[in-house]
């Protein structure tokens, strides 16, 4: 009997506190509200973002990352920092947050898929991924920075890659989703590929066999994964698009945009391994029979420079694509 009270207790606390965490984002998406109302009346040229937007932008990311956060795929400090991404992205586009949560969601699944044959692999392996503020960041770092840009630009709120009549605001949109893309690629090459590749990854600047997991090592398989991954993220974002964007059949086609992920995520991951196999350490530590990233007496070196971390190169392969990859969309956007 005591027991069952227990029960109920939790139960009422956790109902009650649900209650007031809801209450409290309703106070301040309506706070924030007012703010935007006063804002475009003193300024004249900024629109005022509906409470519904902000309530969706704060309810949903914070819903996501609790659950990510119970379910040991971001730690504590990750979690803050994909709730500061997540609401950006979200109160900018709906787009933007549709790209995120195909990379949120099918890279946490992934991660968790296959785990006793990756603890294997892996020296690094983390149970359930726990992701922190360091790799939320440098996955997510720039596409927020671009949706502050183009929250600026434009202000929030859905539209059309037209690069006739909003050149940089598309830009921004093919830059952040590009981004993005690259990291889904990425880490749909790093889970899918050493799991189910049947042969050697081969280093991808010399071209010889690696043992597996070397930094810069590539497979048939772990291509193939990067190039589906961000297809996915390129779906999500064009299914967002007929669903939110009015006046859609005006604007140039969308539908490049389909193409524009999967390209993104596979170029993103063979930078990624181009930058790995040169900045990154990779060592074969006798004692572990595992791939290491530090020397020690005990590791022969396979290729790469202590120059960076795996975050650091997810970093700048992101900021690479964000950079070329439009320019190249551009030239052969449909019109």
């Amino acid at each position: 009997m005591i027991f069952e009270d227990d029960i109920q207790m939790k139960e009422y606390l956790k109902m009650m506190t649900d209650m007031i965490l809801l209450c409290a984002t309703l106070a301040i998406s309506l706070f924030f509200w007012i703010i935007s109302i006063t804002a475009s009346t003193y300024y004249g040229t900024l629109q005022p973002v509906s409470p519904w937007r902000w309530l969706f932008s704060i309810l949903v990311p914070l819903t996501l990352t609790t659950r990510a956060l119970k379910k040991r795929s971001l730690n504590h400090s990750g979690a803050l920092g994909a709730l500061l991404v997540g609401f950006i992205l979200t109160m900018a586009n709906i787009s933007f947050f549709s790209a995120l949560l195909a990379f949120f969601i099918t890279s946490s699944k992934l991660t968790r898929w296959k785990e006793d044959v990756k603890k294997k692999l892996d020296s690094d392996y983390k149970e359930g991924g726990q992701r922190n503020w360091v790799q939320v960041f440098c996955n997510g770092g720039v596409p927020t920075e671009l949706a502050l840009l183009y929250m600026i630009e434009v202000g929030p709120g859905e539209m059309p890659v037209d690069f006739g009549k909003q050149y940089s605001a598309s830009w921004m949109c093919l830059s952040l989703l590009g981004a993005l893309a690259c990291s889904t690629g990425d880490t749909w090459a790093s889970e899918v590929g050493p799991v189910l590749s049947h042969t050697k990854p081969r280093l991808i600047t010399s071209w010889r066999e690696v043992p597996t997991g070397t930094n810069g090592g590539v497979t048939p398989v772990g291509l193939l994964a990067s190039f589906l991954g961000g297809l996915a993220v390129g779906v999500a974002y064009y299914i967002s698009q007929i669903l939110l964007v009015r006046d859609l059949h005006l604007a140039d086609p969308q539908w490049p945009i389909i193409i524009y992920g999967a390209m993104a995520g596979l170029m993103g991951s063979m930078l990624d391994s181009v930058l790995g196999a040169h900045w990154q350490y990779s060592g074969y530590d006798v004692s572990l029979g595992k791939v290491v990233n530090y020397a020690s007496v005990t590791t022969k070196r396979i290729c790469g420079k202590p120059i960076l971390d795996n975050n650091g190169v997810n970093l700048f392969s992101s900021i690479i694509v964000a950079l070329v990859l439009p320019g190249v969309a551009w030239s052969f956007w449909p019109h």
